[in-house]
């Protein structure tokens, strides 16, 4: 019985008859030869099929295929150094499993919003191939990275009661007779998971009210958030250089051929594993951005232009560090000796893609902390078992959140965060 395999395994096969399952991507034909670009989800390659080589019945099956027609394909394996994949196979026999018609995404060239109503389609197209398989490699490297270093991984829940950044940008649904809302972030229940274990780390999705028609939002995304128990900002920063290498590096090593279909520049991506990254504090990047004419002053948060200007004269992510309290969450550390900066730091990732990684220190202080909640003007009884961590045993501590789709944009080098998501929800596109 001839064996099945899948394409990415072609080297494994050299002049071997094999079957292989998968669809047509495209085609093209002469009198004598026909093309077929067949993919079947672990690559893409191309089957050549030869009018004096196969029966009549297969070569005209062949000619008239019709994009993303299922195939069943038994055939030899042979090198082809011509194209990215480096092997194509040269069919025998070809059955058709399922027929298609009037595939909407034909490869002429489509605008983005096309794209996004045809989600569920465009995921077949070797550029989200691509994605995906980085995006898959990026997370199975999240786990084994927080492993290795000693974390355990804790399910935060998705509807809270309260909202950990203190804002208004919140799903709010109804939990039987309460208000609930969909999770903004995991940070609160994580902290509450290092004073139990030390080092943990969440890794689930989390929402924003806030419309996604930006490069840079998303309704729904995927975060990752450590958290640290007697730890200082150092420690983390090491933590979070670490990680972010480790996840470059193994991109390059494991996806080298997706990063191929994407056009992607490996040499830029290996200055990115290149430690320390460079610091430089929030005081230092106004002082920066003021002698290069930005219209900022000290107190302002960083929008787009001011960090990909930040971004720009380092060869490698930065962090800025301790921003103003006036613009960072109540939950961060007071800096010593400053009344208006917290104990923070913001990884901005190079090419324009801004901001990757948001962290602090913790404020461990039962009254200080009580007191940042009030000046907020949030609800103390919602807040009451947050600030038990502080009475039984309290410590310093430090964590930090990565947004996934702002890592795997920046490492693809995509146009927008709405291709790093397989089904990103937009206000008008709630269907998949």
């Amino acid at each position: 019985m001839t064996e099945i395999i899948r394409i990415k395994d072609a080297k494994d096969h050299v002049d071997e008859v094999v079957q292989i399952n998968g669809w047509l991507t495209d085609k093209r034909s002469s009198g004598k030869i026909a093309f077929l670009q067949l993919r079947d989800g672990s690559a893409y390659f191309q089957g050549v099929v030869v009018k004096s080589a196969v029966s009549e019945e297969v070569f005209e099956t062949a000619k008239t295929l019709r994009q993303e027609t299922s195939l069943s394909i038994t055939g030899t394996i042979h090198e082809d150094t011509r194209s990215h994949f480096g092997y194509e196979i040269e069919v025998q026999d070809l059955k058709v499993v399922g027929d298609s018609g009037d595939y909407p995404i034909t490869p002429k060239e489509h605008g983005i919003e096309f794209l996004l109503d045809h989600r569920h389609l465009w995921l077949r197209s070797s550029r989200q191939f691509a994605i995906q398989q980085i995006r898959n490699e990026m997370i199975r490297t999240t786990y084994e990275f927080f492993n290795q270093e000693g974390f355990i991984k804790m399910d935060s829940p998705i509807l809270t009661g309260s909202a950990p950044e203190g804002t208004t940008e919140l799903f709010q649904t109804k939990y039987f007779d309460e208000k609930a809302y969909l999770s903004q972030s995991g940070q609160l229940y994580a902290e509450a998971g290092a004073m139990a274990y030390g080092k943990v780390f969440t890794f689930g999705p989390v929402f924003r009210a806030e419309k996604s028609k930006t490069r840079r939002h998303l309704t729904e995304f995927w975060m990752i958030e450590p958290e640290m128990a007697f730890t200082h900002q150092e420690e983390s920063l090491q933590v979070q250089e670490r990680y972010i290498a480790t996840l470059v590096q193994n991109v390059i090593d494991n996806c080298a051929y997706e990063l191929t279909l994407l056009d992607r520049d490996i040499d830029q991506l290996r200055k990115y594993t290149q430690l320390p990254y460079p610091r430089i504090r929030y005081d230092k990047a106004i002082e920066m951005l003021q002698a290069a004419d930005f219209d900022v002053k000290w107190g302002d948060d960083f929008g787009s232009p001011e960090e990909t200007y930040l971004s720009d004269q380092f060869e490698q992510p930065v962090f800025v560090l301790n921003y103003p309290k006036a613009i960072k969450p109540f939950y961060m550390l007071p800096e010593e000796g400053r009344d208006d900066t917290y104990v923070c730091a913001d990884m901005l990732a190079p090419e324009g893609y801004g901001e990757i990684i948001g962290g602090s220190e913790r404020e461990w202080d039962y009254d200080k902390l009580q007191a940042a909640i009030e000046a907020k003007g949030l609800d103390m009884n919602e807040y009451g078992w947050y600030l038990d961590l502080r009475k039984y045993g309290s410590v310093p501590h430090t964590g930090f959140g990565l947004g996934l789709e702002r890592a795997i944009t920046w490492i693809c080098h995509l146009d927008h965060l709405r291709e790093a998501i397989p089904f990103p929800r937009m206000l008008n596109r709630l269907k998949p």
